[in-house]
Order: C-alpha cells, then sequence, then structure tokens
C-alpha cells in the first residue's frame, strides 16, 4: 500500500506516491529522521578515535565538502539577488536552485560524515554551538524544498506574494547565519 497525494483521491489526477515536498508533515517527518541521524553521526563522533591517516583524509572531506555545499548555496543565492534586482525571472531563479539542492545536500551530507572524524570536542560550548547550527540548517534546508515547490506552482503572470518573499527571505537568512555561523565556529576550533 503506498500513500498517495490527497488530490489524487479527491480529483481524479494520476495516482503518484506522496513525495518528501508534498506537505508540512512529510517535511516534518523527514527532519525528525534527519535529526535522528545527525544524534547517531554525534555518538560516532564520541566513540570513534580516527588514526592520523584517517583524520588528514576526513580533514581534506571536510574542506571540500564546505566548498560544495557552502559554495553552492552562495550561487543559489545569488540567483536569488538576481530575481529581486529583476535582472532573471523567477522561474530561472528557481530552476537554477532547484538544481543546486543536490551539490548542497551532498555537501553537508560529506561535512557530518567527516566531522564525526575529527575529534570535535562534544563537551565544548561552542561545538555544542555548531552542532545546533547544523541541526537548524539540516531542517531549513527541508522545508526549503517544499518553499520552492510552492513557488514552483505559483502563477507565472500572478506577483510573488508577501507570504511566499518572507518565507523566502526567512530560509535565506537561516541559512546564512548558519552556515557562516559553522564556519565561524569550525575555523575557531581549528585554532585551538
Amino acid at each position: 500500500m503506498s500513500v498517495l497525494r490527497p488530490s489524487a483521491r479527491t480529483t481524479g489526477d494520476p495516482a503518484r506516491p506522496l513525495g518528501l515536498h508534498d506537505a508540512w508533515w512529510t517535511v516534518a517527518a523527514a527532519s525528525l529522521m534527519a535529526c535522528a541521524g545527525l544524534a547517531a553521526c554525534t555518538w560516532i563522533a564520541a566513540h570513534v578515535e580516527a588514526d592520523p591517516a584517517l583524520h588528514t583524509t576526513a580533514l581534506f572531506v571536510h574542506l571540500a565538502s564546505l566548498v560544495l555545499g557552502f559554495g553552492a548555496v552562495l550561487v543559489a543565492d545569488y540567483y536569488g539577488m538576481l530575481w529581486m534586482t529583476r535582472r532573471c525571472s523567477l522561474r530561472e531563479t528557481l530552476g537554477a536552485t532547484s538544481r543546486l539542492h543536490t551539490p548542497i545536500w551532498a555537501g553537508l551530507a560529506g561535512l557530518v560524515v567527516s566531522g564525526m572524524m575529527l575529534h570535535p570536542d562534544l563537551s565544548s560550548p561552542i561545538t555544542r554551538t555548531k552542532l545546533v547550527l547544523v541541526v537548524v540548517l539540516t531542517v531549513n534546508g527541508l522545508q526549503a524544498g517544499l518553499l520552492n515547490k510552492r513557488m514552483t506552482e505559483h502563477p507565472v503572470t500572478a506577483p510573488v506574494t508577501g507570504r511566499l518573499l518572507a518565507w523566502g527571505a526567512g530560509t535565506a537568512l537561516v541559512s546564512q547565519i548558519c552556515w557562516w555561523g559553522a564556519v565561524v565556529i569550525g575555523f575557531r576550533n581549528s585554532q585551538g
């Protein structure tokens, strides 16, 4: 038995399985699973000691993942600025940003997995702050997919509503705060 979109039951649309970004409850369920995964990664980080060669490899993967994920986030936000300054259409912006989801998620996943091998000091308040930023970033990214879907469904000829604009601005702001905060904390931790 598969779960079908509510509209498929009521409108006679062809049945297709419910997707991740079809409803708030699916995003909430994915967020809970992501938080459980991040908690498992934190537990592993506290119980696994990487040898020097693995630590060096993990550091390289961590930096490469930062470039991939955060770089893609900056490009996505750049497209948002292009749209806000009327230098490209909303459809172009949404198309470009939807293609950036894969490198963003790949970068974030690479950061989390490699970060487990970098001996994080989980007793440090600043490291705990970084972990909270990663959780918020992950949940924000999941709901951003729903935002992208809602904006894509918005009629091309109608102006974007204030609600969607505020949602988009809030999503971008939270993303930037979390990415920059995690980068600054990571840099500070590497100095000590």
